[in-house]
């Protein structure tokens, strides 16, 4: 089965997720800290638009006081596999957040809001 590919229209296979990958959409609510989430920046050397997302992540994250990691996609495959359209991508607890662009300040809601 092939579904279209949101990005160029054209039609991608269609693969079981991996146990352990993320997930799209919006973490479930929670009663998290900021500083209990964890942001992935997931990006590739030479990407203008990675380095305005890290950025912004350097920027939030260390407001907030959230732990980030980067990973390179050059070096590993699952994830090339699966971003390599969209990169940077931003998740929030192992969850897509954003892809492409990141906007400070859904990013600090997305860290605070689901904070109580």
């Amino acid at each position: 089965m092939a579904a279209m590919s949101p990005l160029f229209g054209r039609k991608t296979p269609r693969s079981p997720r991996p146990s352990g990958a993320p997930q799209a959409g919006p973490p479930p609510p929670s009663s998290a800290r900021p500083e209990d989430h964890l942001v992935t920046l997931v990006r590739k050397p030479g990407c203008h638009l990675c380095d305005d997302a890290q950025l912004v992540v350097e920027k939030v994250c260390g407001e907030l006081g959230v732990p980030w990691e980067q990973k390179d996609i050059t070096e590993d495959a699952r994830l090339h596999d699966q971003y390599w359209e969209q990169i940077p991508v931003v998740l929030v607890d192992g969850r897509q957040h954003t892809f492409w662009r990141v906007n400070e300040e859904r990013l600090r809601r997305a860290l605070t809001d689901r904070c109580a």
